[in-house]
């Protein structure tokens, strides 16, 4: 009973952390919800420290999974940084599922490049 209690202050009062290692584990068991959760987390430093590559790194692996907000997010990131060529296959990822920020930013990359 005791164990309980405490596990559940725990969970309340360190939600963020807790929420953030349950997310990590399932990322590393190739969940790709999970890592997308991982990449945002580290992206906002929600429960863990701000960390702009392992953000990258958490999206990358949702992203090969096809998922498509890891993808816009990865592509979205790619740009922000310069440090690394667009990938406009993550862009059409995220587009053909329906992201419609995926959709607008393709949209505008392919008419700055027709001028």
């Amino acid at each position: 009973m005791t164990v309980s209690v405490f596990f559940l202050l725990y969970i309340l009062l360190c939600y963020e952390n807790f929420h953030f290692h349950v997310a990590h584990m399932y990322a590393h068991l190739g969940y790709p919800n999970a890592q997308h959760i991982v990449g945002q987390r580290y992206l906002k430093g929600a429960g863990v420290d701000k960390n702009h590559e392992m953000a990258m790194h958490w999206f990358r692996q949702a992203a090969e999974q096809g998922h498509p907000h890891s993808s816009f997010n990865l592509a979205v990131g790619n740009l922000k940084n310069m440090t690394v060529a667009l990938e406009e296959g993550l862009l059409n990822v995220a587009a053909s599922h329906g992201l419609q920020e995926a959709q607008d930013l393709l949209k505008n990359i392919r008419n700055r490049n027709l001028l």
